[in-house]
């Protein structure tokens, strides 16, 4: 048997590095007009995190919280509800979404397009900002963990850290510079606020966890998943537990999402224009 996982090791290492050198990512593969998907992308069940599921689990009975951040800042009585629904959330789920968060919706849409606009240039156009060198600032490729990890996810990633340092204006790609700017400074807005309800749900002061740092930094992380012409035997996104303090996901991509509730059944998160998904991470945790 040792031959043979040897070989499959061999075999995969090199369909990985011949994916990785052509600075296409997936959006490569699938404009190539390939009818059956690499073996790198064919799901082992075998080898994926699988936890216990619950065929009981009522879908329509059961669904992470929902919170109304509207008039927190002006009602007291207001934020001491969003506080205690944030508390309830944090310990019962480790997700929320939230609406009336200040980002307009407008500004969401903005970025979804932009993020979309920049996977689907021509191959050629995106090259120069194909790079596994994480201290890059912008970047994109496929599968962060490419040659690591169990399985190959089918997508390709825009990576941006925008804080406390930002790039160069000149170093984000012309089809989404102004709303990634745009965008990333809301979003670090709405980080400060989150934090602060966070802090105050554990019954700190309100400025606890950015005393710590937690809301200096900001990276964004731009998926897209092309059309696959063997969708059943793919992945978009494996199982897994998130680092960062928080994620603020769009809505617009939440085809699939599903979060593990209780470590029993997994939920899924029914998309509701406007509204962001929140996740904790695991840092947060740690950190506290």
């Amino acid at each position: 048997m040792a031959p043979q996982h040897d070989a499959y090791f061999y075999d995969r290492k090199t369909e990985l590095k011949a994916l990785d050198d052509t600075k296409s990512g997936v959006k490569g593969l699938a404009d190539s007009g390939i009818t059956k998907i690499p073996g790198i992308f064919r799901r082992r069940d075998h080898a994926l995190d699988k936890p216990v599921s619950s065929s009981s689990c009522d879908q329509s009975k059961i669904s992470i919280p929902l919170i109304d951040m509207g008039g927190i800042e002006k009602d007291e009585s207001q934020r001491s509800k969003v506080v205690d629904q944030v508390r309830r959330a944090c310990e019962e789920w480790g997700f929320f979404q939230v609406v009336n968060h200040g980002i307009e919706e407008t500004v969401l849409l903005r970025m979804i397009d932009g993020v979309r606009g920049f996977h689907e240039l021509d191959s050629e156009a995106k090259k120069g900002w194909y790079s596994r060198d994480s201290s890059r600032k912008v970047y994109y490729n496929t599968n962060f963990d490419l040659y690591s990890g169990i399985v190959t996810n089918w997508r390709d990633t825009l990576i941006f850290v925008t804080a406390p340092c930002g790039p160069d204006p000149d170093e984000l790609p012309p089809v989404c510079r102004e709303i990634i700017l745009e965008y990333s400074d809301k979003v670090l807005a709405l980080g400060s606020t989150l934090f602060k309800l966070i802090s105050e749900a554990l019954g700190l002061n309100p400025n606890h966890l950015e005393d710590m740092g937690c809301a200096e930094g900001l990276v964004s992380f731009g998926h897209y998943y092309p059309p696959c012409p063997e969708p059943e035997l793919a992945i978009g996104t494996s199982n897994h537990t998130d680092s960062s303090f928080f994620t603020v996901l769009l809505q617009d991509q939440l085809g699939g999402l599903q979060v593990l509730h209780q470590d029993r059944y997994w939920v899924d998160v029914t998309p509701i224009p406007g509204a962001l998904v929140i996740n904790l991470g695991d840092l947060l945790q740690a950190s506290l």
